[in-house]
């Protein structure tokens, strides 16, 4: 492994371009942008090197962390450079650079730049090579990237310094103890595939593991990285379920959470009917992708097996920084966690794409709206929601296609009701704002090129048939949301009150539920509430209950934006589009 940036321009062919432009992309333009990535990654590490050599430090030195670290990728250069290029490796990098810039805090300096230390061993371990490095000891703690942590019995409270060696997969801990000794611990680590026929060898290079500390030295001193597994025709793929490392998050460092096992065991239970789900065959397109190029999940909020949220309060999220990561909440549903891979995976595919080329001239103003959110928008925000949501639209297009698929038995009609309204609501929402994007004239020609390519795709898409009765729910939807967004965040002006960047925001603007979106997925069989007829398509009925509750509170948002919608419904025109285009400015009375 060398960190020598590579002489020859990185190019990309137009072929991969374009289908990515799509919101897709085949195995290949996927492999394309993991090397841009792994290009990227060398250039911010031989930065942060540089940065490093001068830095007084206890634990061994940059320089002789990364001779180490090349020993082992000289003997076993793939697991290594998995292990370089891991998404957690990426955020620690990242993460030190802004600390070296006066951006970020954390621990002393030294103590986070020694993971650099943990790799070095962790590679060696990898490889089988021989290496002794001085290694920073949280609480007599050490983390082994894409293994696991280790953990000194009785060990010295706060911030040490320890020794690891590494010796043909062996490894040695030696730390201070509470009581003025040292602690040395002797293991041989490896990962915990999840899945029955998982096969942890795929990803991470680790023999069984085995104690070897002598009588009653407990295995809680080492705890596994635990690994999601699925099977392929070319064999098991296990990823990082990983609740460990501390760089697996977006921002700082955080502490170890681990799982319990039951809580583990759902995860795996899930993935396993979510690739499933994904494996399907239908071609490259958006929403579709092999789940072997997702590098990690980490699970958010929750350490032990309790009922999942409502999918309203579900929480996902990626990182330019972390390739092929995503911090996922479990949610309710295989389907469920389908949807949150393909729409995380397509964050990391532009992001990607933006390390590569500049898409748009972007003041970071938050201005715009995004049907997915309770706030504006800057730019860039837009891009990602399109390209994201437009691979999600196409996830639930095939869920469709799947529903109506007569050599499957009967079609069923509950799955096309509920497939054909997420497609038609998310296909409407995201060329929404495919067309802000074009309009605003703020593209570089790759960004033009990229935006009208998702254009063309949605624009196919808007043509195909969906059941009569979800395009309804779904418009719905979509224009109760942009209605209530317009009534909590714009100040209620005139045209002649409006700048030249659009309308004023309301300085007391503060986030809000958006429960309708997935509310409004089935018709309801006994509608009572105004939301409810709504969504049956009774809109009469509709006006009167939101008129109730605007009795109480005439400026109420959630209630004023399902009157205006359902008056709109009723009275459709020119007079209807003004108030569904400016709802900010009607104050109605519950009397309509």
């Amino acid at each position: 492994m060398s960190s020598e940036p590579r002489p020859a321009p990185f190019r990309m062919p137009g072929g991969v371009f374009e289908e990515l432009a799509a919101g897709g992309g085949s195995e290949a333009a996927v492999e394309f942008l993991a090397r841009a990535e792994r290009a990227r990654r060398l250039l911010l590490l031989r930065t942060l090197l540089d940065r490093l050599g001068t830095l007084p430090t206890p634990l061994t030195p940059a320089a002789e962390a990364w001779h180490a670290l090349k020993e082992a990728a000289a003997r076993a250069p793939e697991p290594v450079d998995r292990l370089l290029l891991a998404p957690a490796t990426g955020g620690w990098i990242a993460h030190l650079l802004r600390r070296i810039h006066g951006t970020a805090t954390g621990p002393p300096l030294w103590a986070e730049a020694g993971h650099l230390c943990a790799l070095a061993v962790a590679a060696s371990l990898n490889a089988g090579t021989r290496s002794e490095l001085r290694v920073p000891l949280a609480d007599g703690g050490l983390y082994l990237p894409g293994l696991g942590l280790v953990q000194l019995p009785d060990a010295e409270d706060g911030l040490t310094v320890g020794r690891a060696g590494a010796d043909d997969g062996l490894l040695t801990l030696a730390g201070p103890a509470r009581d003025g000794g040292t602690r040395t611990l002797t293991l041989r680590p490896a990962t915990e595939p999840l899945g029955g026929g998982g096969d942890p060898g795929h990803r991470f290079a680790a023999p069984a593991r085995e104690d070897l500390a002598g009588p009653g030295q407990p295995y809680a001193s080492w705890l596994p990285l635990r690994t999601l597994t699925h099977s392929t025709p070319t064999g098991s793929v296990a990823i990082p379920l990983d609740d460990l490392d501390p760089y697996r998050d977006l921002d700082d460092p955080l502490p170890s959470a681990r799982l319990d096992q039951d809580e583990a065991e759902e995860w795996q239970r899930l993935f396993e009917e979510a690739v499933a789900l994904l494996a399907e065959p239908g071609g490259t397109g958006p929403g579709r992708f092999d789940p072997a190029a997702i590098r990690a999940v980490v699970p958010w909020g929750r350490t032990s097996t309790m009922p999942p949220p409502p999918p309203s309060v579900r929480v996902s999220a990626s990182s330019g920084d972390s390739f092929g990561a995503m911090v996922i909440s479990r949610p309710s549903s295989a389907p469920a966690l389908a949807e949150t891979l393909v729409h995380e995976f397509q964050h990391s595919k532009l992001a990607a794409l933006l390390h590569l080329f500049p898409l748009l001239d972007d003041d970071r103003r938050e201005r715009y709206y995004a049907p997915w959110r309770p706030d504006p928008r800057h730019l860039t925000g837009l891009l990602h929601g399109a390209y994201a949501f437009t691979g999600v639209a196409g996830f639930w297009r095939d869920r469709l296609a799947a529903a109506r698929d007569d050599r499957r038995g009967a079609p069923d009609d509950g799955a096309t009701e509920l497939a054909g309204y997420h497609f038609a609501l998310r296909r409407l929402q995201s060329r929404l704002v495919v067309r802000t994007l074009l309009a605003e004239g703020s593209l570089t020609p790759q960004g033009r090129a990229l935006v009208s390519g998702l254009a063309r795709t949605l624009d196919g898409w808007l043509r195909e048939r969906v059941p009569q009765s979800s395009l309804a729910r779904a418009r719905t939807a979509a224009a109760l949301h942009r209605t209530e967004w317009r009534l909590r965040n714009v100040v209620p002006v005139t045209d002649s009150g409006y700048g030249p960047d659009g309308p004023r925001f309301r300085p007391d603007r503060a986030p809000w539920p958006d429960v309708r979106t997935h509310a409004f997925a089935t018709r309801p069989t006994a509608p009572h509430t105004g939301d409810e007829h709504l969504a049956a398509g009774n809109p009469a009925a509709a006006l009167a209950r939101y008129a109730d509750e605007l009795t109480a509170d005439p400026a109420e948002p959630h209630a004023l934006a399902g009157w205006i919608v359902a008056r709109a419904a009723l009275d459709p025109g020119r007079a209807a589009r003004r108030m569904l285009a400016r709802p900010e400015l009607l104050a109605p009375l519950p009397s309509g």
